[in-house]
């Protein structure tokens, strides 16, 4: 990153603006409610199975992946706050194909994780206080995820998610210092090394430090948050990267409790969200029952600060999207938080989906959001590079050497990965 864009208060302002910035800086930011909407049930369990097959040896790879999502978000904020346009009104003058992607996969994407995201933050409470079945458990949650948001009051989102980020980091990171890791192996997975028949996991870790369509709703939540003009690109920064950090460091605690729980020894555990459940029974039966409930908070704080997140911030990107196909003003009350777009997207997510967790889900609507899903990643990389490289960012914003390198990576990486999954999905659903 160049001088101008360090990490430094603007001395241009008064001394009383800069106190005022200082104080905001102390305030959890946009950075870490998107970082924390991102790291959810599959990606715990992704890391666990990494370090459960191979120990310490894709350390290296959480590292990328906390830097590639460092630069993505930073990108999109950089964008919005450099351009006065949100990310949609970016990427739609880069072409109506943006549109066509975009437009089915926020629906599909939507209906699928809507009914994901309250089984994953149910699971844990089905196991805790199993007096209901979890369907009912994940439509509470649901529920609950759609009072809070409801409001369209940003700063009860910002909260909420805090309040569990600061619950999910404590006990993984409580977790990885009781299991006494060992730090000469630690540092020998600092060694960009992959492991023989490890491409994939190596990918996937890589890939799933925090966030997928999130990532691009951060210019929505700093907007929401007020943080809406060029003066606001260094606490931008400092935001996204504290945030950041802190999820690489709750990612790098869970590949710890994989490889000194489960590797070391010879555990395996399921695939999908109950592979959290399996490690919970490993725990209890190493550690005592008060570390595996503690484990299972820890689990469901993870999991419902997706909800909360996505619930909010998918629905900012909904609303502007539909506003914009229907040619609304800027600034639109029906485009932003709270309004009538934002709300059916809001419904969308919440009661539809109740019908996914009762039913088995249609092969067909897998297959597309497992396809559209997979791409998302070399999307918003590459119209990244679009958007960044170009008029439609002033051009001292524009990206340096550095940036344009990390977003090819990222592009090329997550295109690789993308074409993985799209090929694992055709294949579960017609096995």
């Amino acid at each position: 990153m160049r001088d101008k864009t360090a990490l430094l208060p603007d001395t241009s302002v008064n001394p009383s603006e800069q106190l005022e910035r200082v104080r905001k800086w102390r305030i959890v930011g946009p950075g870490l409610v998107v970082a924390a909407t991102g790291v959810g049930a599959a990606d715990m369990v992704a890391t666990l199975t990494a370090g459960s097959r191979y120990g310490y040896a894709l350390l290296w790879a959480v590292i990328v992946g906390t830097v590639m999502k460092v630069v993505l978000v930073e990108g999109a904020g950089r964008y919005s706050l450099s351009s006065g346009r949100t990310i949609f009104e970016g990427w739609r003058s880069l072409g109506r194909w943006t549109s066509w992607y975009f437009g089915p996969y926020i629906l599909i994407w939507g209906f699928v994780y809507g009914a994901t995201a309250m089984s994953s933050s149910a699971l844990p409470l089905a196991a805790l206080f199993p007096i209901l079945p979890l369907w009912a458990w994940a439509i509470m949650m649901g529920l609950i995820g759609f009072g809070i948001v409801w409001s369209g009051r940003y700063a009860a989102v910002e909260k909420i998610t805090a309040a569990m980020v600061g619950i999910m980091f404590l006990v993984m990171v409580g977790l990885a210092i009781i299991t006494l890791p060992n730090i000469p192996e630690m540092l020998k997975g600092l060694i960009p090394v992959i492991p023989q028949g490890g491409v994939v996991y190596t990918l996937a870790l890589a890939g799933g430090v925090g966030g997928t369509i999130t990532l691009a709703a951060y210019g929505y939540w700093l907007r929401e948050k007020g943080w809406h003009q060029p003066r606001w690109m260094r606490v931008m920064q400092l935001d996204n990267t504290v945030a950041y950090a802190i999820t690489g460091i709750f990612v790098l605690a869970m590949l710890v409790v994989g490889a000194e729980v489960l590797y070391s020894a010879g555990y395996a555990i399921s695939a999908g969200d109950r592979g959290l459940l399996d490690l919970d029974a490993v725990l209890r039966e190493r550690y005592g029952d008060v570390i595996g409930v503690i484990f299972l908070i820890g689990f469901w704080a993870a999991s419902f600060s997706s909800v909360v997140g996505v619930w909010s911030g998918v629905s900012l990107m909904f609303a502007d999207y539909w506003g914009n196909i229907r040619n609304r003003p800027k600034d639109h009350p029906d485009t932003r938080n709270g309004g009538k777009y934002f709300k059916f997207y809001l419904l969308w997510l919440t009661f539809p989906p109740m019908l996914l967790l009762l039913l088995d889900r249609p092969v067909f609507l897998i297959l597309l959001y497992g396809v559209l899903g997979a791409l998302f990643m070399p999307f918003l990389a590459v119209t990244l590079l679009g958007l960044l490289n170009t008029s439609r960012t002033p051009k001292n914003w524009r990206n340096g050497m550095f940036t344009n390198a990390v977003l090819v990576i990222c592009a090329v990486l997550f295109g690789i990965l993308g074409i993985y999954q799209v090929w694992d999905t055709v294949s579960d659903v017609f096995s």
